[in-house]
Parts: structure tokens; sequence; C-alpha cells
């Protein structure tokens, strides 16, 4: 693969000779910009490849909307994964991620006004003036207009993809009033919302609302069903040979619970996901859009990743961090799986739907039940969960746990702090270092998460025989930084090893 500058260093002529191939590997990684049009495409555009001297490359959407140019809408800017620059030494790259993630979670585009870069800033312990400055710096754009162009793409999606009225559109995509919402897309795009309305949508009676999600190949899609297929809990989620994955799912955002269920089919020719909702969930499809993409790892960039990892691991190029829908359902699976085999994990889960679980109507029959919700966990007795098999200790965990989602706000998703989270975790009884960065992995998408004392990890890293293997497992993956969560997939998998530990979450 060619090389390529990162982030805010881009490589012109490299850009041109992947715009020329229309290269899926490089979607989302830079954006071409076309002076005599005025409009900004995807790699994988398949308009007439337009002239060098005519051509601006921008490695983000918000550069390219900041300096004039406005999305295509063949291509559609909206559906191309994120581009996802990871560092673990460079302090301002490590809060400029920080602050993206952030970002770029449709949970805290409400209210979203003149005073989110000071509430971002202090949340990330630094001044709103330093926040703006490395932005300014690493990006040319503020953090308000990284998180406008979000929220408009994200409209434009929804615009072009559901029949959801303009006035639901606006207030999903975090704008305060549909006065603001119009406005915003007349400066940035010099149309009306409504003239990106196509004349039919995706959407069916009975199957929910459609919408496509791009990812960068190569995409080991099999490896990814098979690994969701081996833990699937019956009711809450299946796995079919059509390459789809549907599941039931809770969401409680802003004092409001919407319950309903999704299905994901992968289109591999087109390097896309057809993601279908319920009705039920319409209204919080941005919520469920930004879910899903990390549940999959829509956003992973293989060519950062292979460059580190294809030497140790060469037949893992495709695999991805399998996450979760519910950080929550994650982080009690992992408690559950605690130093027992998946089957046996799988169990244990699956009495606690029956148990504990709410019932859903859904079209489909493998889907009749939610995960149990927080508050429920967190009231549940140990009587009625030693009933299930479930040990003390991981009773008390879980317990624990469902009381500090549900009381202490505790956040298990992509955008949550995460040496504080894993912290807090480890705070927990019943929960040591191994749990806490398994859940750092799947359900806080930490790519350089690291179970150490996994039995299955030292098997596969050839360490298990030593006097201390966890210790000798974390010096040997100092190599792998900073992509040690897709180092440990590529190690169970290259093992074929049923983990006694971590894997069996």
């Amino acid at each position: 693969m060619m090389a390529m500058n990162r982030s805010d260093h881009i490589d012109d002529d490299a850009c041109y000779r992947a715009l020329c191939s229309h290269d899926a590997r490089f979607d989302g990684r830079f954006f071409t910009a076309v002076t005599s049009t005025g409009i900004y495409c995807r790699p994988v555009c398949r308009v007439r490849t337009p002239r060098r001297e005519n051509c601006r490359f921008f490695a983000q959407a918000a550069q390219a909307e900041h300096a004039g140019f406005r999305p295509c809408l063949r291509c559609r800017p909206e559906l191309a994964p994120m581009d996802r620059h990871w560092s673990t030494e460079d302090a301002s790259a490590i809060l400029l991620q920080q602050a993206t993630l952030w970002l770029d979670d449709p949970l805290h585009w409400q209210d979203a006004d003149g005073s989110m870069g000071e509430r971002l800033a202090a949340r990330l312990g630094v001044s709103d003036r330093h926040l703006r400055r490395v932005f300014e710096d690493r990006l040319g754009v503020s953090p308000l207009q990284y998180l406008l162009t979000r929220k408009l793409l994200t409209a434009k999606q929804l615009l072009a993809d559901t029949d959801l009225p303009v006035t639901q559109i606006a207030g999903a995509s975090g704008f305060a009033s549909v006065r603001r919402f119009n406005a915003a897309f007349l400066d940035h795009y010099r149309l009306n919302p409504t003239q990106l309305r196509r004349a039919s949508t995706t959407r069916d009676s009975d199957q929910g609302t459609a919408v496509r999600l791009g990812y960068r190949p190569p995409y080991d899609v099999v490896a990814t069903l098979a690994f969701f297929r081996q833990r699937l809990i019956d009711g809450v989620a299946f796995v079919d040979d059509r390459l789809r994955l549907g599941q039931t799912l809770r969401m409680d955002i802003a004092g409001h619970s919407h319950r309903g269920w999704l299905v994901a089919e992968f289109d591999e020719t087109r390097c896309q996901l057809v993601l279908r909702v319920s009705d039920s969930l319409r209204e919080v499809l941005p919520q469920v859009i930004h879910r899903l993409r990390a549940a999959l790892d829509l956003d992973a960039d293989p060519a950062s990743i292979n460059a580190v990892l294809h030497g140790p691991f060469p037949a893992g190029d495709g695999l991805r961090v399998p996450g979760a829908l519910d950080g929550f359902e994650l982080a009690v699976r992992a408690v559950l799986g605690q130093q027992i085999t998946v089957a046996a994990a799988r169990t244990l889960a699956q009495r606690l739907v029956n148990r504990f679980g709410e019932p859903i109507d859904t079209p489909f029959a493998e889907l009749t039940r939610l995960f149990p919700a927080p508050d429920v966990l967190a009231q549940a007795g140990s009587d009625a969960l030693g009933e299930l098999g479930i040990v003390k200790q991981r009773q008390a965990a879980i317990v624990a746990l469902a009381r500090g989602v549900s009381e202490q706000g505790l956040v298990l998703n992509g955008s949550a702090d995460v040496p504080a989270t894993i912290t807090a975790l480890k705070a927990l009884p019943g929960i040591g270092d191994w749990t806490a960065q398994y859940i750092a992995m799947r359900a806080l998408r930490w790519p350089d998460a690291f179970p150490a004392g996994d039995v299955a990890l030292h098997k596969a890293m050839g360490v298990q025989a030593l006097k201390h293997p966890a210790r000798e497992a974390e010096a040997a993956s100092l190599a792998w930084k900073p992509w040690r969560s897709y180092a440990v997939v590529r190690a169970w998998s290259a093992g074929q090893v049923a983990s006694s530990s971590g894997a069996s979450a």
C-alpha cells in the first residue's frame, strides 16, 4: 500500500493516486475537494476523476467544509468511516483523539451551544483556549466547526435515507430548532434540507428504516460474525447465513427509554453495512448508528493497524475487535465469563436474560427479549442470582456494576474516560485488571487495552510456562502499541483456544 501521512499532514500526490484507483482502503482517510465544482468527495467516488490541478485534499470533512466545499450527493461523504489517528505519546494527538471521540457521540449533541467547547475542555482538564489551539493547529478548524460538520452530515444521511420529518431530523441531529437547522444547511450546503430528500427511501412497512454505513477493507466478516454467533443469547440476538447480525436494544437517553431491534447485513461488494432499525428507534437513529459502528468496529483503519501487527500476525489483517451495542451488557457478561468457558458463560447469560430480561415484540422470531436493565439487576437479590448458578463473588460484582451504571453514572462506551473508568471498575468488588481491560477493549473501544492475565493469550504467546506469565506478556505486548486490543484478537484467533477467562464473555 502506498505511503500516506496521517491526520494533519497529507501527501497530495499519494492521495491523487488513491483517488484514481478508487481504492476503498482509503475511504474516510482523506477527502478530495474539486475547485472547479466546489464539491468534495470520498476516494471511492465513481464520478469522472478530476484533473490533478483542480484537486485539494483534506484529512477531515470538516476541513473541506470550512474551506467552502459542499459534500458530493453521489458518493455521500457521510457514509465514509471515521478517521481514527491513535497515539500514546504525543500529548496533543491524545487530546485531539479524546475530544473528537466525545464530539462524534450523538449523545453529546443535544443542547449544543456556544458553551460546548468550554464544557468539553473542562472534561478534558484543559482550557478552552488550549483545546481550540490544538484543533486549529492539527485540523485547521475549531471544535464547534468540527461538531457542526458531524451534525450536518448526520442530518444529510437521515434526509436522504429515511422518511423522518424534518423537524425530527433537526432534533435528532442536535439542532435546538428547525430555524437553526435550516440556516446551517443553507449556509454550508446552499440547499434547503428538503432538497436532499430522495424520491424513495429503503423503508418497509414491517422491516424498519434502512441506512448504509461504510467500512474500510480488509474486513473478515465471517470471523466477526462467528465471534458473535458463539456468544449470542437466544431471544436477544441472532446471526444467520445471510451475513446478518440482529439484536434487541434498549437505549436510555435524556430520561427517555427507547426499546426496539436492529438488523445489520454486510454488503461486502460495496464495503458497506445495511442497517435496519425498528420504528421505535428511529427517533434516536444517530445514536444507534454510532453504537453499531463501534460494535462492529467499522471505523478501524487496517492500514495503520497492519503496519504494526502484520509481521507477528500475518493471517489477521482483516480481523476487528468485536464491540458491544450495550456496554453494560458486555460488562455483565465479562463478569459472568471470569475463569469459565465460552459455553458456560453463555449459559449463565441466557439464564440471566430468561429470569430478568424484558419481553419485546419484533418481526423476528429470534428476537424476543431485552437484556436486563441496570436498575433491574441493581435490585436483584443474591438468592435469585444464586439460583441461576452465579457464585457469590460474581453476584456482588454484577450488582455493584449495575448500581454504578444506574445510580452513579458509570459510562461504558467509547466516549468514556478510559483510565478513570478502568480505575472505577477495578474499585468494584469482584472486578480485577483482566475484567477491566476486557471491558475497555470491547465496550470502551480502547485500541490499546491488554488483559495481561488472560490464560488463552498466554498460551497463544507462548508464555504460560514462565514464572510470571502476565508480566512477561505485558512486556512482550509493548511492541504492539497502540494496537494491543487488535493483537489480542489476533492472538486468540491464531491460537484457536477457548479462553478460560477474557474471550468467554
